[in-house]
């Protein structure tokens, strides 16, 4: 088998080869998010609020899609550079499967739980209803995305960047394309309202996994998923987990924090949980692109720790961080000059307490822009190299040691103006237990990655 090129590639061209892709398909991603708001939000706010408090339950699929995709793609990187071919397709078989069993769950809870968890979290009978609709549809609908994500993780750990974005770009626009159609009934479509847009959403999503299994399975890839003639190995699901647990956890963490500044928020008013929803939204087009970028660094990061390359991970690591701080410092250039114009965008009825609230909040919380690209590309390297639950620590830090107590304690003491300045002060913390945790990996483990290799020659 030739070489592969995350082991030869000048890793400064290796990372745009690997990451355009995913950075695309990433914008596209916040595109239709953005899109899917914007059309609600001309239903009115309390139709916005209602998908607002959804977020936190969809954060949830993506997270243990996303985590277990992560674990599946740093352990076939791992592999790949060690040269374990059979390990990897091994690997990728495994992680495929994963995919049925997580949606079962998801899939259980939309039929039985849905109603429950919107008269939790709204006592609004609109929002309730509204709510219970769509949540309904997306998690009982959640096998599409499942599938397609784990589909591209295997695609992306061999280097394969272009499949998974085309992907991706035919579901978003799927999605942008029916929003309107199916929300406010235009020509032969049925006026759905909110359930319209989960509508768009699942349908996306189904042909997205479409596509992906006729890449998958009608290319040749230098891995092999198999779907028969194998026994269950635990031990490689411990592998995946071993990396994708920790990670699912740090990104179910932001859904539990979601879910608690929304309990925050709403005390005071449900317009303030409008605005987060909005905040939500337009800070996807900035994180977006990072974890684009981030898909693109982690195999190249895997695959050289495998190889026991220190320098070429070193460099992959230090140049991503760099590309990753230019986009959120353009990123806080932006709203911090644009707030009102931004909130604009969804304030289809020119609520002016929207505006009162909303243009100090994206100010004050889109400071915590250029720390998180350093935490974004950091916990990057730890997953890459099996060491997922320092990333895990990373997320308990900022989002629940860090941003709920403070929003909750700020709040009590200042009122509402100074909840959003929890997001830069807990992001602050979190960047002082990275570098530490960092230092320590490398002082451990990454200073001598290639030592045996050098002295044998």
């Amino acid at each position: 088998m030739g070489e592969n090129k995350m082991g030869t590639m000048p890793v400064g061209r290796l990372i745009i080869t690997m990451s355009w892709p995913a950075v695309l398909s990433m914008l596209i991603q916040a595109m239709y998010n953005v899109v899917d708001s914007f059309f609600v939000s001309r239903i009115g706010e309390s139709a916005l609020a209602a998908i607002t408090y959804i977020f936190p339950v969809q954060m949830i699929i993506i997270s243990v899609a996303v985590g277990t995709g992560i674990g599946i793609n740093s352990l076939i990187s791992r592999r790949l550079g060690a040269k374990n071919y059979r390990e990897a397709d091994m690997a990728a078989s495994h992680g495929y499967r994963l995919a049925f069993v997580n949606w079962a769950v998801f899939c259980l809870a939309g039929i039985f739980a849905s109603g429950p968890l919107m008269r939790v979290m709204s006592s609004t009978p609109y929002v309730v209803e509204e709510g219970t609709k769509y949540l309904s549809i997306i998690l009982i609908g959640s096998l599409f995305i499942f599938v397609q994500i784990i589909t591209e993780k295997i695609l992306q750990a061999t280097g394969n960047m272009i499949l998974p974005m085309v992907c991706s770009l035919i579901g978003a626009v799927t999605n942008i394309v029916l929003d309107p159609f199916i929300i406010f009934g235009i020509g032969p479509f049925p006026e759905l309202g909110v359930m319209g847009a989960a509508v768009a959403t699942v349908t996306g999503q189904f042909l997205s996994m479409c596509l992906s299994q006729f890449f998958l399975f009608g290319r040749k890839h230098p891995i092999k998923v198999s779907l028969k003639g194998w026994k269950w190995q635990w031990s490689i699901c411990s592998d995946i987990y071993a990396v994708g647990f920790p990670s699912i956890l740090m990104q179910s963490i932001g859904s539990v924090m979601q879910f608690g500044m929304n309990m925050i928020l709403s005390s005071f008013t449900e317009t303030a949980v409008a605005v987060m929803g909005v905040y939500g939204r337009l800070q996807s087009f900035i994180f977006m692109p990072v974890f684009g970028l981030n898909q693109g660094v982690l195999p190249i990061l895997g695959f050289n720790y495998g190889a026991r390359d220190r320098k070429r991970l070193m460099d992959a690591y230090r140049k991503g961080f760099a590309i990753a701080f230019g986009i959120m410092s353009l990123g806080l250039i932006v709203f911090q000059l644009f707030p009102y114009e931004l909130l604009s965008i969804f304030n289809a009825q020119g609520n002016e307490e929207m505006y009162a609230l909303g243009v100090p909040a994206l100010r004050a919380i889109s400071w915590c822009f250029l720390p998180a690209s350093y935490g974004i590309m950091t916990s990057s390297v730890f997953q890459a190299t099996g060491h997922g639950f320092l990333s895990l620590w990373s997320a308990l830090i900022r989002q629940l040691v860090g941003i709920l107590p403070i929003a909750f304690i700020l709040g009590r003491i200042f009122g509402l103006g100074m909840v959003w300045y929890a997001f830069p002060l807990a992001e602050i913390i979190g960047t002082a237990y990275l570098i530490i945790a960092f230092l320590n990996l490398y002082k451990k483990e990454l200073k001598h990655l290639g030592d045996n290799e050098q002295h044998n020659k």
